[in-house]
């Protein structure tokens, strides 16, 4: 059938891997061989490019039909789980789009919640960045995903959970340890690792409120490389509390300037969510519903 070949097509490309396909699959490498064969022949058409050095890349009309085969296998997901629902049976899976923070701080309290009421259904769980995620439920990989809500042309249904303050961060001995509150104009002299991605915005918010220019010694995009730079005592940095938290081997003080991030989970509009979806945005919106402070 058609839309098993779909299913097999979707798993390899985000897998990376025919084999580790095969193994989700329950099914032999040359039957997932076959099967994407057989669907390339039957259109006439590559989807796949496959590469020895390189490994698995989607044809341009590979990455194009994807699209509609997620789709599809989304359409039919939601048919099975509405039968269900009907029949008194819980089925089906969500895929989730988590960055690391929200992977560690927000999304264990949604699950345990929702476990216990809804066992039956399962998860996969996809985890990048934050511009990867807003593409993930864009283009269909991810059901629901865990985004900044910053971006307010993005077609995307979004449920507030938490404001995420913005903090300074620094490394143990500082001149800044001890201190309740530290001033902007403090960091004025310090060397700064400016944070690339998402929350620069709001970082350069704060400067840009205080008129001052930070000393920037390095720009990085990644959380954990930053946090780790800040230990080595390279420089100091502003980001979000819920992320920098994580870090036991630095240190993090309020500003006297206050600038918040709001966490949500987010779906797109152009598809219509799942029973299953819905049952765990609910969940997930009761779970924070009391605050929207991160604590």
């Amino acid at each position: 059938m058609t839309i098993n070949r779909f299913d097999i097509l979707t798993k390899v490309v985000d897998l990376k891997s025919f084999t580790k396909a095969s193994e989700v699959l329950n099914m032999t490498q040359s039957a997932v061989s076959h099967a994407i064969n057989s669907l390339e022949s039957e259109w006439g058409v590559t989807l796949l490019i496959r590469d020895r050095k390189k490994g698995i890349a989607l044809s341009e009309v590979g990455q194009k039909t994807l699209i509609h085969m997620r789709e599809i296998l989304n359409r039919m997901d939601k048919i099975n789980q509405e039968i269900a629902l009907a029949m008194n049976l819980e089925v089906g899976n969500i895929r989730i789009g988590t960055f690391s923070s929200a992977s560690s701080c927000l999304l264990p309290k949604i699950l345990c919640k929702f476990q216990k009421k809804h066992p039956h259904i399962e998860f996969t769980f996809f985890e990048g960045t934050y511009e990867e995620i807003v593409e993930w439920l864009e283009t269909g990989v991810i059901d629901i995903g865990f985004v900044v809500q910053q971006d307010k042309k993005r077609n995307l249904n979004k449920v507030p959970l938490i404001k995420d303050k913005m903090v300074v961060a620094f490394p143990v001995d500082h001149k800044f340890e001890g201190k309740k509150t530290i001033s902007i104009q403090e960091l004025k002299n310090e060397p700064f690792i400016m944070p690339k991605g998402m929350y620069q915005t709001h970082v350069n918010e704060i400067f840009n409120q205080a008129n001052i220019k930070p000393l920037v010694r390095f720009e990085v995009f990644d959380c954990n490389t930053i946090a780790n730079m800040v230990q080595e005592g390279l420089g100091i940095t502003i980001g979000p509390e819920l992320s920098l938290k994580m870090h036991q081997n630095i240190k993090i003080g309020e500003l006297t300037i206050t600038n918040w991030r709001t966490v949500a989970l987010a779906s797109s509009l152009h598809s219509t969510s799942s029973p299953a979806v819905q049952a765990f945005l609910k969940i997930a919106q009761t779970v924070y519903s009391q605050s929207l402070t991160f604590q």
